[in-house]
């Protein structure tokens, strides 16, 4: 897998504006909910093969309210179809522009580490006796392993 370099920036006043792009996205949709793991995995799923069986129970629902109890509530379920539709090509971009965002992440943050281990290795290679001893023991600390055997010895 090969990927592009980035080399790019985000000036102070873009991130602020993304920042609150985000802040008014939030704030046009004050509906949001924020579930626990537990709660997702409780809920039944509207996916796709489902959507089309949601539509036709709302039309039958409206066509024939007669055999429906008086407590279920015809025009919240439209409300709620409604809003699953409108929510869902919103959903979509919100998506696709994480997973934009998070792999330019993982790359960028890919290629600093990269760089970063090359300061190390030529530091290490010819930094001796340079006044860098204390900042290649401290970059050196990131490879140190813990020994297994400290581990073991210890009182739990």
């Amino acid at each position: 897998m090969t990927t592009k370099s980035i080399s790019a920036n985000i000036s102070k006043a873009d991130r602020e504006m993304v920042m609150q792009a985000i802040a008014t996205i939030k704030e046009k949709l004050p509906f949001l909910v924020d579930l626990t793991t537990e709660e997702r995995k409780a809920l039944p799923k509207l996916g796709d093969k489902s959507r089309a069986f949601v539509s036709k129970a709302l039309e039958v629902a409206a066509q024939n309210p007669d055999f429906l109890p008086r407590s279920f509530d015809l025009d919240e379920m439209r409300r709620d179809v409604e809003l699953f539709e409108v929510l869902y090509p919103i959903l979509l971009s919100l998506t696709q522009l994480q997973e934009l965002v998070d792999d330019t992440f993982v790359a960028v943050g890919s290629e600093a580490y990269a760089a970063g281990l090359m300061v190390y290795n030529y530091a290490k290679a010819s930094g001796k006796g340079a006044g860098l001893d204390a900042a290649l023991d401290d970059m050196g600390r990131r490879f140190a392993r813990k020994s297994s055997r400290k581990a073991q010895s210890q009182p739990s």
